[in-house]
């Protein structure tokens, strides 16, 4: 044993012949100490890869039996701390928050600089773990003056050095704008672009979301990405065959398209199209929706840049990518088609010709997210508003219908039941309503709206007939025969309202007497003139 030994190393040790065989001695419990820190570390390092075991590692305090370790002698040790210490702040906010408080990120950045790549590697994970939970935390690691030194790794000739530094400084970077900023000013764009040029696949995934993370906050962030040329090298990317890549790219010049109609020309004039219309067929169910997200980027900026994706045979594409999606998937899809659709009747034709309503309205009526369904609402409203054509074409497919249907029952939908509205779906489904009907001259469409719809909206359909029926000899008959007549008569107004002029404009087409005849009570009154009838003596 090790006492047993230094027992034997304290007696006398005067004889020169046994000099060697105690120096042996001595090294062996240097050798047991260092295998003994190594299987520590290594152990623990493995334990951590294990969430059931991360509450006994820390009731254990092993932050603080780590810590002394990165400063060990022995590279592998300091490696497998590092890697530790990395799992473990992983894994939770609370475990990243005691690495800070103990003081460890101030000693990996310092060892930064002087250590070998495995290190390198082993200590941008630790910062990249704790600086994913918050922005807290993330100010955290660029206070311990990470990101100078991160930026530097960059420009590593390792390119796991660089995937390392590349994932921490994304991580940082993805809270706020602030602290994209602090990633900017350290000087990273240009080194990540070149990231994204090296034969290494993970490197250029990584490079391309970091700089997704940094363009998503604002424009200014967006045109600094823009001005190190980051999109020559982003666009021809989507061709690549690694679908992981694609979906990072996409992600990418999609964020940097949204801010601005100039930043989404910059992408556009990269030409990427017609190829990433390709992508809202890939196999990958996450490039498919990126892809549709970079085209909705794209086209609701100006009506130019929508007609070029339709004129490319973007609104087929979209169309048949929202029929072939389901839930989260469908909404940049769904909002692309009605962002196109808002520009102009021209457009909106296109989405009516390439067979975008059925596909909208299934998203509207079969969908189980509010917000999906909202967005639905609001492109098919889009759609509709624009004439005449265009509203006979959304009541043809029953749009109608089915937006009063989830305006008063909500997300329940053909599959059972009706349950709470959210706020935002009502108030989407009243204007999609409000708009198609202003603009909807068939009247036999009107009908079920007429007998079925609230107040709030009713008012709007009745709005119609009167403004139609005064000019529709056949309308007018077909509306006292259909029952409408009838109804209108049982609506009691408030004296000068609207909806008390729209009945009295719509009352005026007809003759007095019928009008009297489908009032309430006008049945009782003949009755009652029965009673009161004297019979003529002859």
């Amino acid at each position: 044993s090790t006492q047993s030994t230094w027992d034997s190393l304290l007696r006398d040790t005067s004889q020169p012949h046994q000099t060697k065989g105690k120096m042996k001695a001595i090294m062996q419990v240097f050798d047991d100490y260092q295998r003994a820190r190594i299987n520590f570390v290594a152990t623990t390092a493995e334990l951590a890869t294990r969430p059931q075991n991360i509450d006994t590692l820390q009731q254990a305090g092993v932050m603080q039996l780590l810590r002394p370790l990165l400063l060990d002698t022995v590279p592998n040790i300091q490696q497998n701390a590092a890697l530790a210490l990395g799992r473990l702040a992983n894994h939770s906010e609370e475990l990243a928050r005691s690495v800070v408080t103990n003081e460890i990120l101030t000693q990996l950045v310092h060892s930064l600089a002087d250590q070998n790549r495995f290190y390198k590697k082993a200590a941008a994970f630790v910062l990249r773990a704790v600086a994913k939970h918050s922005p807290a935390l993330a100010q955290c690691v660029v206070d311990s003056g990470a990101v100078e030194s991160l930026v530097v790794c960059l420009d590593e000739f390792d390119p796991g050095v660089k995937e390392a530094a590349t994932w921490a400084l994304g991580y940082i970077a993805r809270h706020t704008p602030e602290l994209a900023q602090i990633v900017v000013d350290a000087g990273a764009i240009p080194l990540l672009v070149l990231c994204i040029q090296e034969p290494e696949l993970p490197l250029k995934r990584i490079a391309a979301s970091a700089l997704s993370d940094i363009c998503k906050h604002n424009p200014e962030l967006a045109q600094a990405v823009v001005d190190a040329g980051a999109v020559a090298y982003l666009a021809p990317l989507i061709q690549n065959p690694d679908s992981k890549l694609k979906r990072q790219v996409c992600s990418g010049l999609s964020m940097i398209c949204k801010h601005s109609v100039d930043l989404a020309d910059v992408v556009v004039g990269a030409e990427i199209f017609p190829r990433i219309l390709t992508l809202l067929r890939d196999v990958d169910p996450y490039v498919r929706k990126h892809s549709a997200v970079c085209v909705r980027e794209i086209v609701k900026h100006t009506p130019e840049l929508a007609q070029l994706v339709v004129n490319f045979g973007g609104v087929g594409a979209l169309v048949e990518y929202v029929s072939d999606s389901k839930g989260d998937n469908r909404l940049p899809g769904i909002m692309a088609l009605g962002y196109i659709a808002a520009f102009s009747e021209a457009l909106a034709r296109t989405v009516i010709a390439s067979k975008g309503i059925p596909p909208l309205v299934n998203a509207l009526y079969k969908e189980h997210q509010d917000h999906i369904k909202a967005a639905a609402a609001w492109s098919l409203g889009q759609v509709g508003r624009h004439s005449p054509e265009h509203a006979k074409a959304m009541a043809d497919e029953k749009v109608l219908e089915k937006l009063l249907y989830v305006y008063i029952n909500g997300g329940g939908g053909a599959e059972g039941g009706s349950r709470a509205t959210s706020e935002d779906l009502q108030s989407k489904a009243r204007r999609a309503l409000k708009n198609i009907l202003e603009k909807c001259t068939d009247l036999s469409a009107l009908q079920n709206l007429l007998r079925e719809a609230p107040a709030e909206i009713l008012k709007y359909t009745v709005h119609q007939y009167a403004k139609v029926l005064p000019h529709d000899v056949a309308a007018r008959r077909e509306f006292v025969t259909s029952g409408g007549l009838q109804k209108i008569q049982m609506i009691q107004p408030a004296d000068g309202t609207k909806m008390k002029s729209y009945i009295d404009a719509i009352n005026s087409c007809y003759p007095e007497d019928i009008v009297r005849y489908y009032q309430p009570g006008y049945k009782q009154a003949l009755i009652d003139k029965i009673d009161q009838y004297t019979i003529p003596t002859v």
